[in-house]
C-alpha cells in the first residue's frame, strides 16, 4: 500500500497513488512530499524504487531487518531504526521483544517511509496522524524534520519497553527472596533474553543517528541537527538503562542462586545433625546386636534392667547432643 501527503505551511493534500505517474506528480509538487509505503507489493516497492532512485540494496536491508544504520546516497540519505516492543513469545518465555524495521528516505523535499512487515508501525502512524492534524512544527520544516519525528517516536517506545522490563524486574526481586522457585528462575531468564536483543537494537540506533546529529547527512539541514542531537541524547539514556537493568537482572541472579545454596546448605546442616545423632546410638545397638558365647562375655546381658538402662542412656545421648547443635544455631 503507498499513500502520498504534500504539505507546506499552506495545509496538506493526501493524495492517491495507483501508479508511478502518481509517485512522480507527488514527488515533484511544490512543498514537502510524504510518501508512505506499508505492507507493499513487489510491483509498489520496485515503481517507488525507479522513481526516487533506491537502491536495491536498500530495500534489501529494509526487508531482511538488518542492523540500524545511516548511509549516504545522491540523492537521499538511508536511515535503517526498528521499533521494537514486548510481545507474547511462543517459547517458553512469557514475553520476547519484537521488532520491526522502519526504512527512511531522505530526499532534498521528500521523505519516504517503508516498512514491509506491516501497516501498523505506531511511531510511523502517530507522526502521518499529526500531518494530517496540522500539529506542531512538523508542517512548517522540511523531510528531515518529518524522519526526525518519526525516529524520536521510535526512542520513546523505547522507554516504554524499558518500563516494563523494569516492572518485571521489580516483581522478581521480591520473588527472589521467597526461596526457590522455577518460576522466578524462569522470569529471570526471560529478562535477560530481552535485555540482550534489545541491546543488539539500540547501539546501533545510537550510532545511526550520532551521524545524523553530527552533520555528516548531506540531507539533513542544520537547523534539523539540533533536533537529532536531542535523540542521540534519548539514546544514551537508554543505552545506559539497558546495561543498569541488565546489571539488576544479573544480581538478582546471582541473589536467587545464593539463595537455593543457602537452601541446600540448611537441608545438608539438618541432614547432618540428624546422621550425628545417628552415629553413637547405632555403635550401641551394634555392640548389643553381636553373637555373644555366653552372657559372662557380658554381665549387664543378665541385669533385669538392661535394656531400660540402654534405652535411657540412648536418650540421654540424643537430648545431650541436640542441646549442644541448638547451641551451636544448628538448629
Amino acid at each position: 500500500m503507498i499513500d502520498a501527503r504534500v504539505y507546506d505551511v499552506g495545509g496538506v493534500d493526501t493524495r492517491e497513488v495507483d501508479s508511478e505517474a502518481d509517485l512522480e506528480r507527488a514527488r515533484d509538487a511544490p512543498g514537502t512530499t510524504w510518501i508512505r509505503v506499508s505492507a507493499a507489493t513487489d510491483a509498489e516497492i520496485e515503481a517507488v524504487s525507479r522513481v526516487f532512485a533506491i537502491h536495491p540494496l536498500e530495500l534489501e536491508d529494509v526487508r531482511n531487518g538488518v542492523r540500524p544504520k545511516t548511509e549516504e546516497f545522491p540523492d537521499h540519505t538511508f536511515v535503517l531504526v526498528k521499533a521494537a516492543s514486548l510481545r507474547r513469545g511462543e517459547t517458553t518465555f512469557d514475553e520476547e521483544v519484537r521488532t520491526k524495521s522502519v526504512g527512511l528516505f531522505v530526499g532534498a523535499d521528500w521523505v519516504l517511509t517503508l516498512t514491509v512487515e506491516d501497516a501498523a508501525v505506531p511511531a510511523v502512524e502517530r507522526v502521518w496522524q499529526s500531518v494530517e492534524n496540522r500539529e506542531g512544527r512538523i508542517l512548517v520544516n522540511g523531510p528531515d524534520f518529518a524522519a526526525y519525528r518519526v525516529i524520536d517516536r521510535v526512542v520513546d517506545d523505547y522507554f516504554a519497553l524499558l518500563d516494563d522490563v523494569e516492572d518485571t524486574i521489580e516483581e522478581i526481586e521480591e520473588g527472589v527472596l521467597d526461596g526457590p522457585n522455577e518460576e522466578v528462575l524462569d522470569g529471570l531468564n526471560a529478562v535477560r533474553r530481552d535485555l540482550l536483543s534489545f541491546r543488539k537494537v539500540v547501539w546501533p540506533t545510537r550510532e545511526a543517528v550520532s551521524i545524523l546529529a553530527r552533520g555528516d547527512a548531506a540531507h539533513v539541514r542544520e537547523p534539523t541537527e539540533k533536533y537529532y542531537r536531542d535523540v542521540y541524547d534519548h539514546l544514551v539514556e537508554v543505552v545506559d538503562l539497558t546495561e543498569t537493568y541488565r546489571d539488576l537482572a544479573r544480581g538478582a541472579r546471582d541473589i536467587y542462586l545464593s539463595v537455593v545454596s543457602q537452601s541446600t546448605n540448611e537441608v545438608m546442616r539438618r541432614l547432618t545433625v540428624v546422621a550425628t545423632i545417628f552415629i553413637p546410638l547405632t555403635f550401641v545397638v551394634g555392640v548389643y546386636g553381636m553373637n555373644f558365647s555366653g552372657a559372662g562375655n557380658m554381665p549387664e546381658l543378665t541385669w533385669p534392667y538392661a535394656y531400660p538402662a540402654v534405652m535411657v542412656g540412648m536418650t540421654l545421648v540424643t537430648a545431650v547432643l541436640l542441646l549442644y547443635f541448638d547451641r551451636e544455631g544448628w538448629l
